[in-house]
């Protein structure tokens, strides 16, 4: 057995000893098979499979809800093919039907989706611990031994947790669970050249772009008067460059036009109208017909009810301005996330308010408000950022822009992806004289396309007992394929077969049999029956 150095080891050991101290209370001890951490989409079904294969399973997460971005707004289910859909995944998608009185349904309201997803747990009496901050987390060797979370609430008091697990699922859309475990994780942009690819990197193209004309700076004509607020001055590189940059966050909106469900959108907190200078110099130009002339995506969801996203040059997306969100501390992602909030209900309120919008988009954004029966315990708004991109694993496989064209297959498929390579911009810049975005990429026209198992499992001499199945192992342009919420519960499930099986076999999470995780998935698609072997 390899021995720590001594000052190593003491230092290790006093701050075990220490963590109670810091933490101030009593921590409750938990132990269990599987340890779910991230109540996204893929985490609930990850947990609900474990469980429903036999397994002590325990579901942890910083969150209040569960559900993740699918329960967060994004009720205009991004598909790619419904053949991709299989498992617990398209189950989901048939409970969401049955309520609305069909076989299944793919667009659907936020507070329906976490019903089902609080189903599932109920079903499989899962144990939830919401609002718990990751720690602590502490290994031996290449096996993680427990992880430790810490939760305040509003009036001080303190809950702490000491969670031991035979095996551990990172479902979270940050993979704070795998950087704590040191694990190789990618943030940003690889280079074209890393891994022979062409939609990487730095693109500049006409998908949600600026027409030819819109002015940088404050006054006009005038650069010594400064940048309008959101454009960055640096310079931009060459195409296909890579880079730290991120795919914009934003959040999926749920507003309605039902006069008895509405709540007017009043001024936020925080609102600074100097933001949104671009949009006037846009529709100056494009003299947008309707809000969905470039400006909002305006998705219908039941019950007169939207999923609004991103459309045209500047509207949702908060461009440049989450670099600092995937190893950021609690504070920075905090702020990161209040600046979006702002940002994007400052938006709405602009369009509907400010006597610079046309009347026409004027009065159209007033016929839409919060709607009283959405995120009752957070004034109306979702509780989910839409975090696209954060940390991405880096394993013995990376999926990339070969493996959706299908230049490059695998044999150890454990789910399918089929969505366009898709991501939003990262940079808003200038390009000779005029405001561009920069990073929008949306190419397609692939058919679905094997995840690898490799993809979610670590690098065996830096974790054995840890899948990853959102942050998975990917390129930025790949991962803009993957990133799908059904896929997440389809490679969630898989993920707590593959848990299981390397329980009971005994087997580091890189050595479960492919071949056996495969007719588990085909023979046992709604995790039923307990596995034979």
């Amino acid at each position: 057995m390899n021995k720590l150095p001594i000052r190593r080891w003491m230092k290790l050991h006093f701050l075990i000893l220490l963590f109670p101290i810091l933490s101030g209370h009593a921590q409750t001890k938990i132990s269990v098979d599987i340890c779910v951490y991230g109540a996204t989409s893929g985490g609930v079904i990850a947990a609900y499979t474990a469980a429903k294969l036999g397994k002590k399973v325990v579901l942890v997460t910083s969150e209040r809800h569960p559900g993740g971005l699918s329960s967060g707004g994004l009720g205009n289910t991004d598909i790619g093919n419904k053949i991709a859909i299989t498992g617990l995944a398209r189950d989901f998608y048939r409970r969401v039907g049955l309520h609305y009185g069909k076989q299944e349904q793919w667009i659907f309201e936020p507070h329906v989706a976490e019903d089902i997803f609080k189903a599932y747990i109920r079903e499989a009496s899962i144990t939830v611990l919401f609002q718990q901050s990751l720690k602590a987390l502490f290994k031996k060797g290449p096996q993680i031994q427990e992880i430790r979370t810490i939760a305040i609430d509003a009036g001080g008091g303190q809950t702490a947790y000491i969670i031991q697990a035979k095996e551990f699922i990172d479902c979270s859309y940050e993979g704070d669970l795998m950087a704590m475990a040191s694990v190789s994780f990618m943030i940003g942009r690889e280079s074209n050249n890393q891994y022979h690819e062409t939609y990487n990197g730095i693109q500049l193209r006409d998908k949600h772009q600026f027409p030819d004309g819109v002015d940088p700076y404050i006054i006009e004509g005038k650069p010594e008067s400064g940048l309008l607020w959101g454009i960055q001055s640096s310079e931009l590189n060459t195409r296909g460059t890579g880079d730290k940059k991120l795919q914009a966050y934003n959040y999926r909106l749920c507003l309605t036009d039902s006069m008895q469900n509405r709540i007017e959108i009043t001024k936020p907190d925080h609102y600074d109208s100097s933001h949104y200078e671009l949009l006037l110099r846009y529709i100056k130009i494009k003299n947008p017909k309707s809000l969905e002339d470039g400006v909002l995506n305006i998705n219908l969801l039941p019950e007169r009810k939207t999923d609004i996203n991103n459309n045209g040059p500047f509207s949702t997306d908060m461009i440049g301005m989450n670099y600092d969100y995937p190893n950021g501390n609690s504070e920075t992602r905090k702020k990161i996330i209040q600046d979006h909030t702002d940002y994007d209900k400052g938006l709405l309120y602009f369009i509907g308010h400010d006597g610079r919008i046309p009347e026409h988009l004027r009065n159209e954004m007033l016929t839409w408000g919060y709607p009283k029966d959405e995120y009752m315990d957070n004034n109306h708004w979702s509780h989910q950022l839409y975090i696209r991109e954060s940390r991405r694993m880096i394993s013995e496989y990376v999926m990339t822009e070969g493996n959706c064209t299908g230049r490059l297959k695998v044999a150890d498929g454990i789910g399918l992806a089929a969505y366009t390579m898709d991501s939003h911009n990262c940079q808003r810049v200038i390009v000779q004289g005029m405001v561009k975005n920069e990073g929008d990429v949306q190419v397609g026209g692939f058919p679905p396309y094997p995840v690898s198992y490799r993809s979610i499992v670590p690098k065996q001499n830096e974790c054995t007992n840890l899948i990853v199945p959102v942050c998975l192992s990917a390129s930025h342009i790949a991962y803009g394929s993957i990133r799908m919420e059904p896929v997440f519960m389809v490679l969630g499930q898989s993920s707590a077969t593959a848990a299981v099986i390397a329980i009971d076999k005994q087997l580091p999470v890189q050595e479960v049999p492919v071949d056996k995780l495969q007719k588990e998935l085909k023979e046992n698609p709604l995790a039923s029956h307990r596995i034979k072997y």
